[in-house]
């Protein structure tokens, strides 16, 4: 069963560590400070919005039925077996991005300034190399955490 990355939003405080975690993990350079000064904007898996006075929390859900592996003509996106997790590979990706009008949770983006999809990867370089995923290391009130996908529901 894959897992997924869910936040418990009442742990949440709003400070966007997780956002600021996953863009620097996907980025070319290794801090904030060189990501600005050589002007890149690799853009995050993982989003936090307010709606209402209330904090929200968006990530890929690593759907069932994934929209976005039958919106994508490249065969982009796709799971290498039932319950892994839904994966992009960017080098098929040429951005015409079906899958993020395909996506019900609106967590599919076209990465800034550049022809391509981006979405959670769920850190699998990370996870190999025995880490947590950098959004999950990086929240200080550990509201995010890997569930499987019955715990999903309550959560979100």
């Amino acid at each position: 069963m894959s897992k997924h990355i869910t936040v418990a939003i009442d742990k949440c405080v709003g400070c966007h560590a997780c956002e600021l975690a996953c863009a620097i993990e996907h980025s070319q350079f290794d801090d904030i400070e060189k990501m600005a000064l050589h002007g890149e904007t690799p853009g995050y898996r993982i989003l936090i919005t307010t709606k209402n006075g209330k904090l929200r929390a968006s990530t890929c859900r690593m759907c069932k039925k994934p929209a976005c592996v039958e919106a994508c003509p490249e065969g982009a996106i796709g799971r290498s077996s039932d319950g892994e997790p839904v994966l992009l590979d960017q080098k098929k990706c040429v951005g015409h991005g079906h899958c993020v009008e395909a996506c019900p949770f609106n967590i599919m983006f076209i990465r800034p300034g550049a022809k391509i999809a981006i979405k959670c990867d769920l850190c699998m370089d990370r996870q190999a190399a025995g880490k947590e995923p950098a959004c999950i290391e990086a929240c200080p009130t550990g509201a995010i955490t890997f569930s499987d996908e019955k715990a999903v529901a309550g959560v979100r």
